[in-house]
């Protein structure tokens, strides 16, 4: 269904901070570039009858200030957009708010990439716990489909499918080595190698249900 190796190398991690009006919050970057046009691309990540083609099913006004719902996962308030290049949004799920942006960047005509950026605040004990990967491995999975999508000469990808893969050993292989890569995106940004890779264990195991 997908090259594993080359998905996960195909794909940029990194893990830091910011400061925010409400206090410090830890955040997870990631990059990919994708063999369409900056414009294509935007539409692909913000048109309603395009984002169910390669995410999930999406309701709401998005616009700015608009709420949006994806089903059966987040839903938000549009902060801000800056089309094509750019969008902020809260990304509210199980009674926690974070914040997501999204950056596209021309690399030329037929070549965008695509950074996405997950903001939140994290207490040090919850961190600790399962690091970046906690969001992180959901949103290389995320990814997954959207690499489908434009590789499939923009057919809808077929979320059983998906689903059916994800569960699979390729799958399992997919999200550990995901975790992987979150972890050492987590030692790079200086947490120490031992704790990093027992966080990672413990997302690794969540994710693979092991």
């Amino acid at each position: 269904m997908i090259d594993v190796v080359h998905q996960i190398n195909s794909v940029a991690r990194r893990v830091g901070t910011r400061e925010l009006p409400a206090g410090h919050a830890r955040t997870v970057v990631i990059t990919r570039s994708y063999t369409t046009s900056v414009d294509d691309l935007w539409d692909a990540c913000t048109n309603p009858e395009r984002i169910p083609r390669w995410f999930l099913p999406i309701s709401g006004d998005l616009r700015l200030g608009g709420r949006y719902q994806l089903e059966g996962q987040a839903g938000g308030t549009v902060e801000r957009c800056d089309p094509p290049r750019s969008f902020a949004a809260t990304w509210e799920f199980g009674g926690d708010v974070t914040w997501i942006e999204l950056r596209l960047t021309a690399v030329s005509s037929t070549l965008t990439q695509l950074e996405l950026e997950h903001i939140a605040h994290v207490d040090d004990a919850r961190w600790a716990e399962f690091g970046p990967g906690a969001v992180g491995v959901g949103w290389d999975m995320g990814m997954i489909g959207l690499t489908l999508y434009f590789e499939g000469s923009g057919e809808r990808v077929d979320p059983s499918a998906v689903a059916a893969w994800v569960a699979s050993e390729e799958g399992k292989q997919f999200i550990r080595d995901s975790s992987e890569g979150w972890c050492e995106a987590s030692i790079a940004a200086g947490t120490p190698a031992d704790d990093a890779r027992a966080a990672a264990a413990r997302t690794t195991a969540a994710y693979t249900g092991t």
